[in-house]
């Protein structure tokens, strides 16, 4: 089983959904990194469970225990080990699963692979996991600020509900203003209010995220088969219930011929505010008219704002009555039980940000190696 993200910048994760916690290990770390608490706690408490009506109502304090890597609040470069404890667990609700395999959920897989599985709450394939992702992404993303670079997650559509694609429209610090995690009010409250009907029914609904990476020097990434939209888009399928991943105009650019798609160079009459010298690159003044291609070319970043989305598809737990079959292939029926999202966008926002400042650091420091 691989549990180790990254190539320079490494995340190991470990844990269980109803085990005694869930952590990790970061290596690779920069030394000297002013570790800022508060900021890695305020980070899991935007993935923790209970925070809305409409989240699941599992209630964690998900404080996290950083155990190693850290001497006089900053980072030392040796590993970060941490843990955050499971305090909340209700295993009994999952009792009626022991034998049963859960429509679209990992049982069947998890058993076919291994010969046995954790049926509380999915064990390891839980998506309580991604709170190894979001401490990761936390220690990222310190590192990442002292270069200028910033990532900014929002949720863009939650069924047939969306924003336009072009996040210039948006005031994206709007987006910790409501439940949903929207930059828009007015399509917040339409959102909530379906997540809302939708739980109401039993029933769950998917959507999509929109992530925005700004101050990223050109230069980052590799041009054969580390590109960089490539490592983001693993990244980003590597989260639970995520179903794709496009970059730029993505799919509606098939649309366009390449007169209209193609991002003609221009000269920028400022530099960016990039700390180039700790990246070992060259100042540039040459910019993009246009950003279709969502900041990156031939696999490498050219210094526009990465932007990308990832889709992600209905919470598979559904309060209602489904059928199934057990361990012997017997059909039979089930109406699952415990607290659960009827809809994952609201707390997977921060988990996209963190995969996405994992990359970018991980790249970065690749970037540092060679000549750019």
């Amino acid at each position: 089983m691989r549990n180790t993200f990254g190539t320079l910048f490494t995340l190991t994760t470990f844990g269980e959904s109803h085990g005694a916690g869930v952590g990790g290990v970061v290596d690779g770390m920069p030394s000297g990194i002013e570790v800022d608490m508060a900021f890695i706690q305020h980070e899991l408490d935007r993935r923790r469970p209970g925070q809305s009506a409409i989240t699941t109502s599992r209630k964690e304090g998900d404080r996290v225990e950083l155990l190693s890597g850290i001497f006089e609040g900053r980072t030392t470069g040796a590993p970060i080990g941490f843990l955050v404890r499971n305090e909340n667990q209700h295993s009994q609700d999952y009792e009626n699963l022991r034998t049963l395999f859960r429509p679209s959920h990992a049982d069947y897989t998890y058993y076919y692979k291994y010969g046995t599985r954790d049926h509380r709450g999915g064990g390891r394939s839980s998506a309580r996991i991604t709170i190894s992702r979001v401490v990761g992404g936390a220690l990222a993303k310190l590192a990442l600020r002292q270069l200028g670079v910033s990532v900014n997650a929002y949720t863009t559509q939650v069924g047939p509900i969306a924003l336009e694609r072009d996040y210039h429209l948006y005031d994206l610090s709007l987006t910790e203003q409501n439940a949903v995690r929207c930059p828009d009010p007015d399509k917040a409250r339409q959102m909530e209010e379906l997540i809302a009907q939708v739980k109401a029914e039993g029933d769950t609904i998917g959507g999509v995220i929109a992530c925005v990476v700004k101050g990223c020097p050109p230069g980052i990434g590799e041009p054969e088969f580390g590109k960089l939209h490539a490592q983001l888009g693993q990244a980003m399928l590597s989260i639970n219930a995520v179903k794709g991943f496009e970059i730029g105009e993505g799919f509606d650019g098939v649309k366009q011929r390449g007169s209209e798609q193609n991002d003609i160079f221009i000269k920028s009459s400022e530099l960016p505010d990039v700390p180039y010298a700790a990246l070992n690159a060259r100042p540039s003044t040459i910019a993009t008219a246009t950003n279709h291609s969502g900041g990156i070319q031939g696999g490498i970043s050219n210094g526009q704002d990465i932007f990308f989305r990832v889709a992600f598809k209905p919470v598979a737990t559904l309060l209602r009555e489904q059928q199934t079959v057990d361990l012997e292939g017997n059909p039979t029926t089930f109406t699952a039980r415990g607290r659960h999202d009827p809809c994952v966008l609201p707390r997977a926002v921060p988990v996209v940000e963190a995969m996405a400042a994992m990359t970018i650091l991980d790249h970065w420091l690749y970037a540092r190696t060679v000549s750019l």
